[in-house]
């Protein structure tokens, strides 16, 4: 199973130079797990960046990958546990319980999670 944090989904649908990277987890869609958040955030900074159509166009794509995992009680406690833990801001947080509840890996660029079990980390190059 994986999961593709916001910075992943962003460089795939942008077809940013690490897009490649991030491919073979989010086009096998019956290991796909796309945590809410990820929506959030992808939307918020599309829709700033480049406007609302473009914004639901990206959404969209994600929300035909694979099973949409939605923020539920279980879900809240082991975000918490897990950001006090290694001192993740929030939605880091819920991205990464979502993936070690469903025993996933992670794939992002995002710094924070360097280091974390169960992460498949690339530094993030520029465009």
């Amino acid at each position: 199973m994986n999961v593709v944090d916001s910075s992943g989904w962003l460089e795939y649908l942008t077809s940013g130079p690490q897009a490649k990277f991030f491919a073979a987890a989010l086009e096998d869609q019956d290991q796909l797990i796309v945590p809410s958040i990820t929506v959030l955030e992808v939307f918020r900074k599309v829709n700033r960046e480049m406007g609302e159509e473009l914004a639901r166009n990206m959404v969209g794509q994600m929300k035909h990958g694979g099973l949409l995992v939605n923020l539920d009680f279980r879900l809240a406690i082991e975000a918490g546990r897990l950001g006090q833990k290694y001192g993740l801001p929030l939605a880091d947080s819920i991205i990464y319980a979502t993936a070690r509840i469903y025993h996933a890996t992670l794939w992002t660029l995002d710094a924070d999670f360097k280091g974390l079990p169960k992460v498949k980390y690339k530094a993030k190059q520029k465009k």
